[in-house]
């Protein structure tokens, strides 16, 4: 892969013809903030060892999609709102999408797949180290409809778009970099707008939810806000529970 437009936006990159995981190799280096600063990413599209959210594994046929990994050093003081960080890597890759997708209903379900029509294009997992963030997200780009993962997949092929992957992750860095920076600098979502713009992109608010809890427990009722941490508030016979973790089922449009 050729990158320029991407190489001008991060600090480093690193593109790799095959990779196990890539949030997994940098976090191996990611201790040594001189050769990886914030916004250095490692990126390949043929992941072999992928996982995603719940250590749930991740694979998909080489070239059919395009994983990146990207450090994130510009970080709140308050440990309360790193939580915040995979939602704006969810609203930054949404965009990003949308640049290229601009009629196809783009959005964010919480707490950070992307959406295009209803269906995945693309998740998230952050992983804390000592002293950053390492985010990782992969994008289904070119997987054909008999390589789709399950039936709530789709592709910027199957959506009959050939992407631009250089252009892809350009936007999609830059407006990581810009979210993150924001938040950092406020020290506070609210008041650093990085919580307006995952209420805009957001597909679950409003939503009749059922939400998968660990110790196999089960939330169902509607999704009602985010609240200042980023957890999802919902709604279940007028008690309203914050929910920082959880698979998340969109049921129906709320009072439907």
């Amino acid at each position: 892969m050729d990158l320029p437009l991407s190489r001008a936006v991060a600090s480093r990159i690193d593109v790799l013809s095959q990779a196990g995981s890539t949030n997994a190799m940098l976090r191996d280096v990611a201790g040594d903030g001189g050769a990886w600063p914030h916004l250095s990413a490692i990126i390949t599209d043929d992941q072999t060892a992928g996982r995603g959210r719940l250590d749930r594994t991740w694979t998909a046929p080489a070239g059919a999609s395009v994983a990146i990994s990207v450090v994130v050093r510009r970080l709140p003081e308050r440990p309360d709102l790193r939580g915040w960080l995979p939602l704006a890597a969810g609203v930054a890759m949404a965009d990003a999408v949308a640049e290229q997708l601009p009629d196809d209903g783009v959005a964010v379900k919480w707490p950070n797949d992307v959406l295009v029509g209803g269906r995945k294009i693309s998740g998230i997992l952050a992983e804390a180290t000592a002293d950053a963030v390492i985010i990782g997200a992969g994008v289904n780009t070119a997987m054909t409809p008999a390589q789709l993962p399950v039936p709530s997949a789709t592709s910027f092929a199957v959506l009959g778009a050939d992407v631009d992957v250089d252009r892809l992750i350009a936007t999609y860095l830059a407006g990581l970099d810009r979210l993150v920076t924001a938040l950092a600098a406020a020290d506070d979502a609210v008041g650093g707008g990085l919580h307006a713009e995952v209420v805009r992109r957001c597909a679950t608010l409003g939503l009749g939810v059922r939400v998968s809890l660990p110790g196999d427990r089960l939330l169902e009722g509607e999704a009602v806000s985010l609240d200042a941490e980023g957890r999802l508030v919902v709604r279940v016979d007028g008690e309203e529970h914050a929910v920082s973790a959880g698979d998340v089922v969109h049921v129906r449009p709320s009072g439907a």
